[in-house]
């Protein structure tokens, strides 16, 4: 069946957002020279509001389409539960007691390594936080990551390749971290009912691939930046210090966890939610500020994704279910760096009788592919919201993220398909 008119409009929307995406840079630039639009242009250029912005516009052509009735059954029809999950796991992973908890557990893991400057904490950080990301899921594994990354090294002035380098790896080492279980990642999430996959599954299948994945990544890139992490001294804060009540720390990780296991449920975990923004409220004087913007910035941003991708799914069906298990595998990852790898593996999920390589092979490429832009997973724009403003023009460079993303995308390739 040949395209509706308003499907080609919405595909060449998405494109313009693409593009839009791997223009940020220019808009700042923009912003910094013009002072009448200056607003304007820092707005354009926030990758956060990208997507948000387009679907507003794909919107407004649908009113124009298809009508006020049809255009808003859409909108509801869409799923925004993994939207509200990431704002609402962002606030409260960011939270002083849980973060200044990570941090002292980073510091004790790392002072037991072999190590000299940064080298241990910088590993701990990168290879079993996000594999933390498989217990209280990937877009909190990302949140503490970035956050204790963006504290304790990228404030040092360290260089940019490393930077870029070291963020292209995180979202990897995010993406893949959460496939130990068979709930913490949103592309596996999409499969595992319909498919069948259990936890024992994903380990045995996925899981311990990933581990081996996680640590060739980070370990490699202690080996090219060994000589400018030995230098950096991790600093330790009047926040490192401050003696939290184990009850508000312990309170606090009740409300994750909590919100973790009624992940599916916005009911559920926005109840929770609000119930925890009263208990921070009452107890002030151990919270920072709430990453309340930051989170709801990402929401809008996974919100327009929803919206632009639910009109994507004519041509990425068809070419999935057109694929063979190699040209699955580099397909996903393909099409994941220009889309969310979730709608990548859901689209799978519909197709009738695919043939086990083949689903193993798509969800793989997926995941792997989950580090190359800020769209590529679910989880990264919460870790880019956070460390943006360590980057020249308070901005990541979509373009050198992907290349700081290549090398750790084809080790992990690499494990996926040789292990």
């Amino acid at each position: 069946m040949p395209p509706t008119t308003l499907q080609i409009i919405a595909a060449i929307i998405f494109a313009i957002a693409i593009i839009h995406i791997f223009s940020v840079k220019y808009f700042e630039h923009l912003a910094h020279r013009s002072e009448k639009h200056s607003g304007l242009f820092h707005l354009l250029g926030e990758i956060e509001v990208v997507f948000g912005i387009w679907a507003m516009v794909l919107v407004i052509f649908m009113f124009i389409f298809l009508g006020k009735y049809e255009t808003i059954d859409y909108v509801n029809s869409r799923s925004y539960v993994e939207t509200m999950f990431v704002f609402v796991i962002m606030v409260i992973a960011g939270t002083r007691p849980i973060l200044q908890t990570v941090v002292t557990l980073v510091r004790k893991m790392s002072n037991a390594l072999p190590k000299k400057g940064a080298i241990g904490f910088y590993f701990v950080v990168m290879a079993i936080v996000p594999l933390f990301g498989s217990l209280i899921t990937e877009p909190a594994a990302m949140t503490l990551a970035a956050l204790i990354l963006a504290d304790k090294l990228f404030s040092q002035g360290i260089s940019r390749k490393l930077k870029y380098m070291t963020l292209g790896t995180l979202f990897i080492n995010v993406s893949i971290g959460g496939t130990l279980t068979n709930f913490a990642a949103p592309p596996i999430l999409m499969v595992a009912q319909t498919w069948d996959w259990s936890t024992t599954f994903m380990f045995t299948t996925f899981g311990w691939k990933a581990i081996v994945a996680i640590f060739l990544n980070t370990t490699i890139m202690i080996i090219i930046f060994y000589k400018e992490l030995s230098f950096i001294n991790i600093r330790t804060t009047v926040t490192d210090r401050e003696n939290i009540p184990f009850a508000i720390v312990f309170s606090h990780f009740v409300f994750l966890f909590l919100v973790v296991y009624f992940g599916h449920y916005p009911a559920f975990f926005m109840s929770i939610f609000l119930l925890f923004l009263g208990v921070t409220y009452a107890y002030q004087q151990y919270q920072d500020r709430l990453m309340l913007r930051e989170g709801l910035l990402v929401a809008f941003f996974l919100g327009g994704l929803v919206l632009l991708g639910g009109q994507q799914e004519w041509w990425l069906k068809s070419i999935i279910s057109n694929m063979s298990n190699v040209e699955a595998f580099v397909g996903a990852i393909t099409l994941g760096a220009f889309t969310d790898n979730a709608a990548i593996t859901y689209l799978g999920s519909l197709v009738e009788g695919l043939s086990d390589e083949f689903k193993y092979f798509l969800v793989a490429g997926a995941v792997c592919g989950g580090g190359l832009t800020i769209i590529a997973n679910a989880p990264n724009p919460a870790g880019a919201a956070i460390l943006k403003s360590h980057f020249d023009d308070n901005s990541i460079d979509p373009r050198y993220l992907f290349l700081g993303a290549l090398l750790p995308t084809l080790i992990a390739s690499l494990c996926f398909i040789i292990l």
